[in-house]
């Protein structure tokens, strides 16, 4: 499939926060398909990229999901507790080496051979981040410690074993909103992880 390589011109950066992430103002020119320019101003936020994974058990049909605070859904109208997928930031770390990480710290499930799926850039229009999704099979032997989350990066985080049938229809009672969570809990059962 051919796609258009963009031409565009960056005539302006400017750096508006730098204090959790980095949150640029960009203006540049871009050249549309017949020819002529249009300038275009974006803010982008960049937090860096980031893994998921969804740990399954195909015996007892269950997922590991965790529940924690998230602020900016807070303000958005939600309550705040949101029901995810383990995920992370990649912290220089390759998106294997990181998720292996934050399954441990998030979960308490040390898992040795996470299975790529798929890459995702989850808002495209203003965040830089891309994601790198995972599965992989647990058990209770591939439990090392009660996770939750590290208390040095103010994590307070509630491990979930759920049933996959009940985590799919949580989403839509509502209770699970989270996009990377639902993209995971709908590959799982498409691909039939969970017989």
């Amino acid at each position: 499939m051919f796609v258009r390589t963009p031409v565009i011109q960056i005539v302006d950066v400017q750096t508006l926060s730098d204090d959790w992430f980095v949150l640029k103002k960009t203006i540049y020119d871009y050249q549309r398909k017949d020819g002529t320019w249009q300038r275009h101003s974006r803010e982008t936020y960049d937090r860096g990229n980031g893994a998921t994974i969804l740990l399954y058990n195909r015996e007892k049909g269950t997922v590991i999901l965790t529940r924690q605070f998230r602020y900016p859904t807070y303000v958005n109208g939600y309550h705040g507790m949101m029901i995810e997928a383990c995920a992370g930031l990649l912290d220089e770390e390759s998106p294997e080496e990181s998720i292996r990480r934050e399954t441990e710290e998030e979960t308490g499930y040390r898992i040795e051979t996470p299975r790529k799926i798929f890459e995702s850039y989850m808002s495209p229009g203003s965040v830089t981040e891309k994601l790198f999704f995972f599965v992989a099979e647990y058990s209770e032997d591939s439990k090392v410690d009660d996770g939750g989350g590290l208390a040095s990066d103010q994590e307070e985080i509630e491990i979930l074993e759920l049933p996959l049938a009940q985590a799919l229809a949580m989403i839509e009672t509502g209770e699970i909103v989270d996009g990377k969570t639902i993209m995971l809990l709908y590959y799982a059962a498409l691909k039939g992880l969970i017989g």
